[in-house]
């Protein structure tokens, strides 16, 4: 067949799918053009499941009457001018295709009046290609926009509409939600001539909530908790419920971004992700949240009905989102802070209180463990946490395991017996030795004019070079992913990238002559504490803010985890620092030292250590670069765990022989 243009009409009736796929699709349209215009009180009409009529009236701020024609032509808007305005939309309208649209497919009459008018006007449309036909009509300030006989000129999409029952149950349903986003609109909603909804607009939290309970119901209201939290132009607010309100539908979820009905994936995901361990398989969470975030960092134009958002930054919003709402269920105690059950957060001075730990955590089924170890990343989330997808390391699995406690070993004693495995161990505080190589690390001039000294926490072993090593040279190759070979004007030398990287560590959690700067956190972490680790918390908080370690208070078994430094900013803070309190609660006792710089220092680098196994040589040079600019000529060259020198003897008297 021959390429032609399409008679306006067929297009305009094509173009139309993209909004009115049925009645409660005409309604949001409107509804929404009514809230852009500022309306504080709409009105919603429905005959026969809206198939016969469907009019909404406002007392928003009108159309004038030289626009009411332009109003129902396509691509006619008065929310959007140029592309700068389509990157930051907050209209909840912006393509002008709805009115267009509508009145392709019914018989549409628009009345309107501004306050700048002595009388009202009244467009009528029947089909797309009808010409509008002006006159004066008799109305308050505001508009009108009545829809008749909804697909009279489209027979097949009006065989598709379900019973009058159905199609009003989703209208319902949408003033539902939408009468969620605005709390300072009136909403009635009339069905055949009998007032089914009516929301009174609300000035007070009060107010608001029971409109929440009147939409949501009383089961919702029993248990909602209050979310309100905000950090650098993201904010979310509005409820959750407790792991009792849940459902075994999806039907109570709400959320809303910039005062947008929303249904996005990554949104749900966040959401499901922070109830994760509290609720069954066959269960759902249920909530009315609302998101406000900086219109740049949003795309709202990428879904024809708008249902779906694309955020610059989705990482940043997921796990805000996910953190926000998994740290207010663990605040009420409804649910286990993530990725930890509450007793590893607690510390019992009762040992029958630990045993009761032991058994009531012995009880929690297989299918919370396999959720916990299948949920993807997200911040806090440490490596031995997530499984090992690697086959070919069967062996180094093996390791890992013995080595590091797994989610079950973690779960089911309070942190208080961990702490004791730990001490038994004799790895908590750091070592005698540990103390004296770091201080005289610290206060020796450059490495070379010096005896041997050695940074390895035990064994202090240093290695006699014919002539000391003065400064590393050329970076040969890596060896094993975690030795480089470097010359030196004594020959060349191994280098263990291992302690390379604790001596970074070292250096960047310096504190002893400036304080290291705290970065603040997304969102906030809340630590239970002992009353032990409280007053540690009081009498060390100077020190901690000098390591950048921002601790508030916020309860005699709380505190607020609002900025850490850069060094540990990746690490599993949900872990460290309730050990850290662990710890720094130990140095209160009599017989034990009190906690300094040195202390401190020794004990954050031996915990924050690096996953990283294998180096490449660009990544070893970065490395040893970064090391030489932290010490300044002070790296333990003699250091025997550090710098070996490479014997080439055996290898020359092979070749030559």
């Amino acid at each position: 067949m021959a390429i032609q243009i399409l008679p306006a009409r067929l297009a305009n009736q094509i173009a139309a799918g993209e909004v009115v796929e049925r009645p409660a699709s005409v309604v949001k349209e409107l509804v929404e053009n009514s809230l852009d215009s500022g309306a504080t009180r709409i009105d919603i009409d429905i005959e026969k499941g809206g198939a016969k009529l469907i009019r909404i009236r406002d007392n928003g701020s009108g159309i004038p009457k030289d626009e009411l024609s332009l109003a129902l032509s396509r691509h006619a808007t008065s929310k959007i001018h140029n592309l700068d305005d389509l990157e930051a939309i907050m209209s909840l309208g912006f393509r002008g295709e709805a009115l267009a649209s509508i009145s392709s497919v019914s018989r549409l009459t628009l009345t309107s009046r501004t306050p700048a008018q002595e009388e009202a006007w009244s467009a009528y449309s029947e089909g797309r290609d009808m010409a509008v036909q002006l006159q004066p009509a008799a109305h308050p300030v505001g508009t009108s926009v009545e829809v008749l006989d909804l697909f009279f000129n489209t027979p097949a999409r009006r065989k598709f509409l379900r019973t009058e029952k159905t199609e009003f149950a989703h209208i319902d349903e949408l003033v539902k939600r939408i009468a969620l986003s605005r709390f300072d609109v009136t909403f009635s909603l009339r069905h055949n001539g009998a007032v089914v909804r009516q929301y009174r607009a609300a000035q007070t939290r009060a107010q608001e909530e029971k409109r929440v309970g009147a939409v949501c119901g009383s089961a919702f209201a029993r248990e909602m908790l209050r979310v309100d939290l905000e950090h650098q132009g993201l904010k979310l607010s509005g409820w959750i419920t407790t792991p009792e309100g849940a459902r075994q539908q999806s039907d109570l979820q709400f959320c809303y971004v910039n005062g947008r009905m929303m249904k996005d994936k990554l949104i749900n995901h966040a959401i499901r992700q922070s109830y994760e361990t509290s609720l069954r398989a066959d269960q759902y969470a249920t909530y009315v949240l609302f998101i406000e975030i900086d219109p740049h960092q949003v795309d709202v134009n990428v879904h024809p009905a708008k249902h779906e958002v694309r955020f610059h930054q989705a990482r940043l919003v997921h796990d805000f989102i996910y953190q926000a709402v998994s740290s207010a269920l663990s605040q009420a105690c409804h649910i286990d802070t993530p990725a930890l059950n509450d007793a590893a957060f607690h510390i019992t001075n009762d040992e029958e209180q630990d045993e009761s730990a032991e058994a009531s955590t012995s009880s929690v089924p297989e299918r919370i463990w396999q959720a916990i170890e299948q949920t993807p990343a997200y911040p806090g989330r440490t490596g031995y946490e997530k499984p090992d997808s690697d086959s070919r390391s069967s062996q180094k699995d093996h390791q890992v395991k013995e080595a590091t406690p797994s989610l079950r070993e973690w779960q089911p004693s309070s942190r208080q017996a961990e702490r004791k495995r730990t001490n038994d161990k004799g790895d908590n505080a750091p070592t005698a030795a540990q103390v004296r190589v770091y201080q005289q690390l610290m206060q020796t001039p450059p490495m070379h004019d010096q005896p041997h000294l050695s940074v390895h926490p035990e064994k202090n072993e240093s290695v006699d070079f014919a002539e000391p090593i003065e400064k590393l040279g050329k970076a040969v190759a890596v060896i094993q992913g975690q030795y480089l070979v470097m010359g030196s004007a004594q020959g060349c030398v191994l280098v263990s990238l291992k302690q390379a990287e604790h001596l970074k560590l070292l250096g960047q959690l310096d504190a002893s002559h400036q304080a290291l700067k705290s970065q603040p956190l997304l969102v906030p972490l809340s630590v239970k504490v002992s009353p032990s680790e409280q007053v540690a918390v009081e009498r060390y908080h100077d020190l901690f803010l000098q390591f950048g370690l921002d601790l508030q208070p916020r309860t005699k078994q709380m505190v607020m985890v609002m900025g850490v430094p850069q060094p540990i900013r990746q690490q599993n803070l949900q872990l460290l620092v309730p050990d850290l309190l662990s710890y720094a609660a130990l140095t209160l006792d009599e017989d034990a030292p009190c906690l300094d710089h040195t202390q401190l220092t020794l004990w954050l680098s031996e915990r924050v250590k690096s996953a990283k196994t294998d180096y490449t040589l660009s990544e070893a040079i970065q490395l040893i670069s970064e090391i030489e600019q932290l010490w300044q000529g002070k790296l333990p060259l003699q250091d025997g765990h550090f710098v070996r020198p490479i014997d080439f003897s055996a290898t020359i008297a092979a070749l030559t022989s």
